[in-house]
């Protein structure tokens, strides 16, 4: 069997998923290279079995490597470009390059092809546009779209694990009438919703609501859905939830649409009212698969759906993603 030599850059949160997906999935990797900054450079990360020596990541890291998995944040700003020139793919899970017309921006179960017109680089999605594409494909290729109404309530973990460290620390301290402090966000979270992820914008949106709006369409190829979005900050640890109404353009009833998506890859439809079944934040952590349920027809308007969309953040929201991603350049013989 082929392998190929692969770097990941960054040991967060992400970071660590990207290794744990790459083993689970037995990814054909040759030799591996971790990198992050020099703060986590000499520890060590764990993959397979082995510990790998973290090495602080410079231009000349990529010699060698065939497939650089970014994990997020400045990382790929700095070294993305310098990794393409060194010959390696980059899949890169930051923002910094997926509004760029010459970047696909790619969720295998929506847009497979976009892969072939890379030229070095292809971007990961946000955690939000992933786990709504995923289910909405199957209805916008029935049915079309018209419009997107999406709601999220999105867990810690996609702000990183001082986050993660936060939640556990101020619920502690509420527990025990202690006073709350924290600095990851602007209010306490435990026990609190924050509708107010990333920065705040001149339209009144904030950039993850903007990131719903722009990625979706480019995604979908279809500049004229229209989308709104409000993003919340919510006490979870792990797992985005969302509530997403959608206008198609031709009738699709609750009952074509839950079939249509019980044969779609890659989604797991829990909507059984009846047995209390639907998806929830705790079920989903862990797995690779977008759940969806309480699909039901919005009665205000003619061709309107609702659903509750529940995934991974750390895993199809980003780690996932992005190795399927890698996947599909094997099996297309892009590397």
């Amino acid at each position: 069997m082929q392998t190929y030599n692969v770097a990941v850059v960054g040991t967060g949160a992400v970071g660590q998923t990207m290794l744990q997906v790459l083993a689970e999935r037995d990814f054909p990797v040759g030799r591996l290279r971790v990198l992050a900054t020099s703060r986590s450079a000499g520890k060590a990360a764990a993959f397979r079995g082995e510990e790998y020596v973290i090495e602080e990541t410079t231009a000349a890291s990529f010699k060698g490597i065939d497939i650089a998995l970014f994990a997020g944040g400045e990382a790929s700003k700095l070294f993305g470009r310098a990794a393409v020139e060194s010959g390696a793919v980059v899949i890169d899970n930051s923002n910094n390059f997926r509004m760029d017309p010459q970047v696909p921006l790619v969720v295998p179960e929506v847009n497979p092809g976009d892969v072939r017109w890379h030229q070095g680089l292809i971007a990961n999605p946000n955690c939000s546009t992933i786990q709504m594409v995923v289910v909405l494909k199957p209805i916008y290729d029935a049915a079309g779209i018209r419009r997107i109404v999406a709601a999220t309530y999105q867990a810690v973990s996609g702000a990183g694990q001082e986050a993660i460290d936060e939640l556990r620390q101020q619920s502690r301290q509420v527990l025990n009438g202690e006073e709350v402090t924290g600095k990851v966000f602007p209010w306490p979270v435990a026990f609190n919703c924050l509708p107010h992820i990333d920065v705040f914008l001149e339209n009144g949106y904030s950039k993850e609501e903007m990131k719903m709006v722009n990625e979706t369409r480019k995604i979908m190829g279809d500049e004229q859905i229209q989308v709104t979005a409000t993003t919340v900050r919510v006490p979870v640890f792990n797992s985005h939830s969302e509530a997403v109404n959608v206008e198609t353009r031709e009738k699709l009833t609750a009952a074509a649409a839950r079939e249509l998506l019980r044969q779609a890859a890659g989604v797991v439809v829990v909507d059984d009212l009846e047995a209390r079944a639907y998806p929830l934040a705790i079920q989903a952590d862990g797995r690779d698969e977008v759940f969806v349920g309480r699909i039901r027809e919005d009665f205000s308007i003619e061709k309107g759906l609702n659903m509750w969309v529940v995934a991974d953040n750390l895993r199809k929201g980003a780690a996932t993603n992005a190795v399927q991603i890698a996947e599909l350049l094997v099996q297309e013989n892009l590397i």
